[in-house]
């Protein structure tokens, strides 16, 4: 799963609920079990599968839908290739916020901010202890902020490489608000980007 998909994941899932109701996701979520046997969370990062079933329910209204949960996560910069999207989310803004204020988790992104590694190269690279190493790499893998890159075969095991979701960030402080800036990785990997039809 592409880096921005597995990144917003639970907030999706979050604001589809408060968008949709709960009846409308309980019929959505049956349905999702039914053809695919996938639950709605597994859902939110396998989105094309979840647009499928938005269009059954809602034909061409799918595509507003989906466009106003897209801006309650992101609010597009611009226009241009560059991919710089404006968060919205205060809890993914506090996640990626919370993760530079610790200095190995902010190491360990920095780390892999271009070049995709495998744990213990990041490990190595951040001269990090292998328990408080292992510990912070997979809590930035669970909340998204870091995802498998590709996977390669190491004395005949397969290992996964890591990549930072996103290439690039800006806080910006203006009076007491607080605003993240990304810049996406892989965007156009992403099943919900590829879903939206702008």
């Amino acid at each position: 799963m592409p880096g921005l998909d597995n990144l917003i994941a639970k907030s999706l899932e979050e604001i589809i609920r408060k968008n949709l109701g709960q009846n409308t996701v309980k019929k959505i979520e049956d349905r999702l079990f039914e053809k695919y046997g996938i639950s709605f969370t597994q859902a939110m990062e396998e989105f094309d599968k979840l647009d499928l079933v938005l269009r059954e329910f809602f034909g061409k209204g799918a595509d507003g839908l989906e466009r106003k949960f897209f801006e309650n996560i992101f609010q597009s910069k611009s226009k241009s290739k560059e991919g710089w999207y404006i968060l919205r989310d205060e809890k993914m803004s506090q996640m990626i916020l919370q993760s530079f204020g610790d200095l190995e988790k902010k190491a360990i992104l920095e780390s892999v901010a271009e070049t995709p590694k495998i744990i213990s190269e990041i490990i190595e690279d951040c001269n990090l202890s292998q328990t408080s190493g292992y510990r912070k790499i997979n809590n930035l893998i669970d909340n998204g902020l870091l995802y498998k890159a590709e996977q390669i075969s190491r004395d005949n095991k397969k290992i996964n490489k890591y990549l930072c979701a996103f290439s690039n960030l800006r806080i910006n402080l203006e009076g007491k608000r607080m605003s993240v800036e990304l810049q996406l990785m892989d965007s156009e990997k992403s099943l919900f980007i590829k879903a939206i039809r702008f």
